[in-house]
């Protein structure tokens, strides 16, 4: 997920000092084996499309891995966008419909942690300074309460 926010640049301005805070992220992965035009997803699991050999399994980088087999019929190739693992290896013989990738279709509920920069000290000290009256008047509170009661029960002994 990718949050746009707008902050000062410390590096422009040597006045600004954030600092960071952990965020928390969660969200329902679902179940989109496949797209509405009918290509597999990256969640699910990629098969073979026919019996023969691991020939050459090529990593694609951020656009995933490339495996072809070679079969009677000459080589078929199977493209597997990034996400699943690769469970084959070089020279292993498949069955068609054999389980290429692991099944990463977990579904259920995905979440994450990273830090964010939200707030500068001054705003950050004004709110522990809020606190902190709060707090004190709360005391100050539950203080003048004891007191009525006492006066209460003073006048209740006669």
């Amino acid at each position: 997920m990718t949050f746009p926010i707008l902050s000062p640049d410390p590096a422009k301005d040597k006045d600004v000092h954030f600092l960071t805070y952990p965020i928390y992220l969660g969200g329902n992965r679902g179940r989109g084996q496949i797209y509405p035009d009918g290509k597999k997803s990256n969640n699910t699991v990629y098969t073979a499309p026919a019996s023969g050999t691991v020939s050459t399994i090529t990593n694609l980088g951020k656009d995933g891995y490339e495996i072809t087999l070679t079969t009677t019929d000459g080589k078929v190739t199977e493209t597997i966008p990034a996400g699943p693992e690769v469970i084959v290896s070089l020279g292993q013989t498949v069955q068609a419909d054999q389980p290429l990738t692991n099944n990463p279709n977990v579904g259920g509920f995905g979440q994450t942690e990273t830090e964010i920069v939200l707030q500068s000290p001054l705003r950050l000290q004004g709110l522990i300074l809020f606190f902190f009256f709060n707090l004190l008047a709360q005391v100050f509170l539950v203080l003048k309460k004891k007191q009525f009661e006492k006066v209460q029960l003073a006048e209740m002994n006669f």
